[in-house]
């Protein structure tokens, strides 16, 4: 797992020291990056030229630092389920993930992770705009907090991932943004998925304000390198605010 499409080239096509360069015959070779489409494709089209009895597969994950701690991960691979590798990688990536899903065929398993993550990250913006609504009005955020989990506003970031200090306490934002997914990698991700949109002549409303926010935010020195739900932090949340309430 590498962080962009130019690393994955770099990994497996490198003459004489890439993955390619030995002989894969048979193989089974999975990469878990998230990275655009095109890269993995032409890596998957090299690889099956030179060893036409290998397998490349996309299968990026989603679940973060905790996920991969507890073993809960999911994977989504690049590949139907008639597909005669789908037991192999089904075992394979299940010693790592609860939940491993075939999203269709080469590729698709990363477009499903752009899909995932341009979603989370809209989520965890308009979780922050409205967590920050309701503090300012004087609600306190737990009372908020749990409104969300038995209403329509309720996500796995809302109830798990909270963008508030002090909601979800094995979360980043309740330890200083420490850990968790960068920022600047949801930017990354986020931007992939706004280009595939682009290509794939998607119409969006939220995509332009959204890579706008997450770009100015990895940029920030109080958010950089920190968990994504950091945009609260972007946003001028209050980080302070159990006292108000508590003493």
């Amino acid at each position: 797992m590498v962080p962009e499409g130019s690393h994955v080239r770099s990994v497996y096509l490198t003459p004489d020291t890439g993955v390619l360069g030995l002989d894969a015959s048979g193989k089974l070779l999975v990469d878990c990056s998230t990275i655009d489409t095109a890269s993995s494709l032409e890596v998957r089209e090299e690889c099956l030229k030179k060893y036409p009895t290998a397998g490349f597969y996309d299968a990026p994950v989603s679940g973060g630092a905790l996920g991969a701690e507890k073993g809960t991960l999911t994977f989504m691979v690049g590949c139907a389920e008639d597909d005669p590798k789908w037991p192999e990688l089904q075992a394979l990536l299940g010693m790592m993930g609860k939940s491993i899903v075939a999203c269709g065929g080469p590729s698709l398993g990363l477009t499903a992770k752009l899909c995932n993550n341009y979603c989370s990250a809209l989520i965890a913006l308009a979780t922050s705009e409205a967590m920050n609504i309701g503090m300012r009005a004087g609600m306190d955020p737990r009372v908020l907090a749990n409104v969300f989990k038995t209403s329509t506003a309720q996500s796995a970031i809302a109830e798990k991932f909270n963008p508030v200090p002090g909601l979800s306490p094995e979360a980043p934002p309740s330890h200083g943004y420490q850990g968790g997914f960068k920022v600047q990698l949801m930017r990354k991700d986020f931007s992939l998925a706004v280009d595939t949109a682009r290509r794939v002549g998607a119409k969006t409303v939220l995509s332009e304000v959204g890579l706008e926010t997450y770009d100015k935010a990895s940029k920030d020195p109080r958010c950089k390198d920190l968990d994504s739900r950091v945009v609260y932090r972007y946003l001028d949340g209050r980080e302070d605010w159990l006292k108000d309430f508590d003493g």
